[in-house]
């Protein structure tokens, strides 16, 4: 029995930078630029969630792949501003970045709603992206490896 190799990811978060135009015209570049690369690696973008619909059309015909940055791990319902994973995966997403730490520090998010998160994604048949890491004041206490540990097990 061979064990299969895993290709590394590269993942581009663009977080809140690119309207939807600006987003086409970098994909455009991006997908000449690696067609004529051979990296040995996935290559994933995360886009803002308003310019995922536009740059999915885009990568149709590529081997770039989409991701968005975040997701909720309710299928539906009243949610404000919050998208699902039946979304993600209808406009043909196949990542998603989830715990990211500006997440945790800003929005509140938990282990535990991260650990719904994952769920819901692996269900869904979306790759989630697990982001883990310790505040710098955890660092500084000596706690990197209880803290991850503890985002892991979740």
């Amino acid at each position: 029995m061979s064990k299969k190799t895993r290709r590394p990811i590269v993942a581009g978060n663009w977080k809140m930078h690119k309207t939807s135009a600006e987003a086409e015209e970098f994909i455009k570049s991006l997908i000449k630029m690696q067609a004529s690369m051979n990296t040995g690696v996935d290559v994933v973008v995360c886009p803002p969630f308003t310019a995922l619909s536009a740059v999915s059309g885009l990568l149709e015909e590529s081997q770039i792949r989409l991701g968005a940055q975040n997701m909720h791990w309710e299928k539906n319902g009243a949610f404000t501003g919050e998208i699902s994973a039946g979304m993600l995966r209808a406009i043909y997403c196949h990542y998603v970045i989830l715990g990211h730490s500006e997440r945790r520090t800003l929005f509140g998010e938990t282990d535990t709603m991260v650990n719904l998160k994952v769920k819901t994604a692996l269900q869904s048949h979306l790759k989630p992206i697990l982001c883990v890491g310790e505040t710098l004041e955890e660092r500084e206490a000596g706690e990197m490896r209880s803290v991850i540990k503890r985002q892991v097990e979740r």
